[in-house]
């Protein structure tokens, strides 16, 4: 219980010197061991080898899965290449380490593409089925990201003088597929934290596949993993900006604040509307074994940033937070024949929905008609849509582009706060189209049209969160 599990984000780790000196460095000479860091890969670099988070754009993954008659992803994977390459000439310049690194780099590239140009020879008999391969392919390719950024932190921090060492959690060319707990005890059997900074993939391999239940959350998921099992005194994530009240861009940096203190219910609604704090499941290990998780921003080190723990709640019933997502699909059904049988309705429905792999935010029901609020790409929604008007030909369907937003916190049950969120939106002409209020109350849910979806972020955060001096909400209660 001496010792913290930390992770950095991305973003963060595109910027070698921050994560040096606002990181590891700012711990005194004492406090700088006692920590592991489990890594990212560089900012972008993931959607390069699998697919954009958002967008969809297809990476190398996305255009191998999708195209094994032409070589779109041949060509993909040599501007990947060329991609890292150039960030390791930035990292190390020219010299000794820059050609380890390089030869580091290009044992898994190539390994990576001999096998995809393997599989792809193999896939054009018959007896074999490229869908049968593409999980495993997936894992490979984001195995990557992390080794590539993980080796070139651990070497770079051992040239300016830190113990470090290079904790390779993805089972490259293993002969043997362990659970993901054994691998991690395995691989920190003979680590001394008192001594090492160990710096681990966020990739970790695993029987199961750590993708196949968590998909990008992966290296959550190895992080949550790492804190439990070592008994982690706590759990930190750097990330490239506070926890705040909104977000800055809309309200104004003077405007929003960092939260300061949260609990794990809070990091689930932001996670379901794709600001994820942490993934929900890596979560639950946390809460579970009563581990603190702090988020910091890399760039001001010296803010304790927001700790969120399970039992926190705030002193008076209030919002601590307001945020959302553009890009939501409302995709409606509605069917006279539907009243009294919802429940099988909606169980049809969400199995196609799980079957396209969309991310469901919300949903609503009444005697006859389901809309199901989607986070994914016109494409999904159309192929859904598709599918759906094939299994309920009677239905008649509606699809819209809409945005939500959403006041969150810890504890809102007080009187009129219901009343107070609408008021703010009708002051500023935003209609809303939906309501969700769970029993809860930890947030509400208000659905609007994309176009007034920045105006909505601006008018809650003004009316529900207002700012001390000292830079703490205030309390609607107060």
């Amino acid at each position: 219980m001496n010792h913290t599990i930390e992770k950095i984000g991305g973003t963060s780790m595109s910027d070698y010197l921050s994560v040096r000196d606002n990181i590891i460095y700012q711990a005194s000479e004492e406090q700088l061991y006692q920590r592991v860091f489990v890594v990212s890969a560089y900012g972008g670099i993931t959607d390069q080898l699998l697919e954009h988070k958002k967008s969809g754009q297809p990476g190398i993954y996305g255009l191998f899965a999708s195209a094994m008659e032409d070589d779109s992803w041949l060509k993909k994977f040599e501007q990947v290449k060329s991609q890292l390459l150039e960030i390791n000439l930035q990292l190390f310049g020219e010299g000794t380490l820059l050609k380890q690194a390089n030869l580091f780099l290009n044992e898994r590239l190539d390994d990576a593409k001999q096998c995809l140009l393997d599989l792809q020879s193999l896939c054009q008999h018959g007896h074999f089925a490229l869908d049968a391969h593409l999980g495993t392919v997936r894992e490979m390719l984001a195995s990557i990201g992390e080794a590539h950024s993980a080796w070139n932190t651990a070497k770079l921090l051992q040239r300016d003088g830190v113990n470090a060492c290079f904790v390779d959690l993805t089972g490259w060319l293993t002969n043997k597929h362990v659970p993901l707990d054994e691998r991690i005890r395995e691989a920190f059997a003979e680590i001394d934290l008192s001594k090492q900074l160990p710096i681990v993939t966020g990739y970790a391999h695993s029987d199961a596949g750590l993708m196949t239940s968590f998909d990008r959350g992966y290296s959550e998921m190895t992080f949550s993993r790492l804190a439990v099992l070592t008994q982690a005194k706590e759990a930190i994530i750097h990330k490239e900006f506070h926890l705040s009240s909104a977000d800055p861009r809309l309200v104004g940096e003077h405007n929003a604040v960092p939260i300061g203190r949260t609990n794990y219910d809070v990091a689930d609604q932001l996670a379901n509307l794709g600001m994820e704090a942490i993934h929900p499941k890596a979560a639950k290990g946390l809460r579970q074994n009563g581990i603190a998780l702090r988020v910091k921003n890399t760039f001001e080190p010296e803010h304790s940033g927001t700790l969120i723990t399970g039992d926190y709640v705030s002193d008076s019933p209030c919002v601590e937070i307001i945020a959302g997502c553009k890009g939501i699909y409302a995709l409606e059904l509605f069917d006279q024949d539907m009243a009294g049988s919802i429940t099988q309705y909606d169980q049809q429905v969400l199995a196609i929905i799980q079957r396209f792999k969309a991310q469901l935010v919300s949903k609503d029901i009444n005697a006859n008609t389901l809309t199901h609020y989607l986070s994914t790409n016109l494409k999904t929604v159309k192929r859904i849509r598709e599918a759906l008007e094939q299994r309920f030909p009677e239905a008649e369907f509606n699809q819209q582009k809409v945005a939500i937003v959403s006041a969150i916190g810890s504890d809102m049950q007080v009187a009129g706060m219901l009343a107070k969120t609408v008021q703010a939106l009708a002051s500023q002409s935003v209609s809303v189209l939906a309501i969700h209020q769970s029993m809860r109350q930890v947030d509400i849910q208000l659905v609007v049209k994309e176009a007034d979806y920045e105006q909505a972020v601006k008018s809650l955060h003004a009316e529900l969160v207002e700012v001390h001096d000292h830079g703490r909400a205030i309390c609607l209660a107060s």
